[in-house]
């Protein structure tokens, strides 16, 4: 069989209309790797509706020589179809190469696109050489208090990923004014603390934490009563 018959072959399986047929042929790519499949595996990632079928071919990319799958993964993250890039930065931190560091660009770490820039946390934190683990970490801090509980929770974890490198710019988010951005910066240091901590239990204690601080302090000047003035009169 030649080259174009077998990425044809392949090619064919992935638009194949039912979403098990095709998680079976990124599976099958996967198991006996073959160089030819790889251009045919990073098209269908941009366009893939299925996430296990999605998963399944990042995994089958995994399983190629990386030399050759960086290469053919890189130009998706200028793709001008977000699911393209967000695939292509998780396939990256897959891969784990650290050398893949400088394609995650500020303009993904800030993606107006959700999925994207979630994926591109993840790849920057995972990849992100030591010298440069706070520059990244004043990078994610314009973006707690933000999205949905996911998202947030995928910024925290990013910052727990780079360590305590981040904890300057997470202290720092935790007096802002802006009470959303307060307690995610609080949530984010509790996690940084404690790792293995559920989110939402970060979330609670560190609206819990944000109150008391906001709440108000005796008036100056005036010493709190004693007990002896509490006391009723002839008691």
């Amino acid at each position: 069989m030649g080259d174009a018959e077998i990425t044809a072959g392949l090619r064919a399986a992935l638009e194949h209309t039912d979403a098990s047929a095709r998680l079976r042929a990124a599976m099958d790519a996967g198991t006996r790797p073959n160089e030819l499949f790889i251009a045919v595996l990073v098209d269908r990632c941009a366009v893939e509706p299925d996430f296990f079928v999605r998963d399944m071919l990042t995994w089958a990319l995994t399983r190629h020589d990386p030399a050759k799958v960086v290469p053919a993964v890189l130009p998706e993250l200028g793709s001008p179809f977000p699911q393209a890039r967000s695939q292509g930065l998780h396939t990256l931190t897959k891969i784990g190469d650290p050398a893949t560091w400088s394609a995650i660009t500020p303009a993904l770490l800030h993606d107006e696109e959700t999925a994207v820039a979630r994926a591109a946390w993840r790849a920057a934190a995972g990849l992100v050489p030591d010298a440069e683990r706070a520059a990244l970490a004043d990078e994610l801090v314009r973006h707690l208090g933000q999205g949905d509980i996911e998202t947030r929770r995928s910024l925290s974890r990013a910052f727990v990923t780079i360590g305590e490198e981040a904890g300057g710019a997470v202290d720092a988010a935790a007096e802002s004014a802006d009470e959303a951005v307060r307690v995610h910066a609080l949530a984010t240091r509790a996690l940084m603390d404690d790792p293995d901590a559920g989110f939402e239990g970060a979330v609670d204690h560190a609206r819990r934490v944000a109150a008391l601080r906001g709440a108000p302090t005796d008036v100056p000047g005036e010493a709190p009563d004693s007990p002896e003035e509490t006391e009723t009169p002839g008691a």
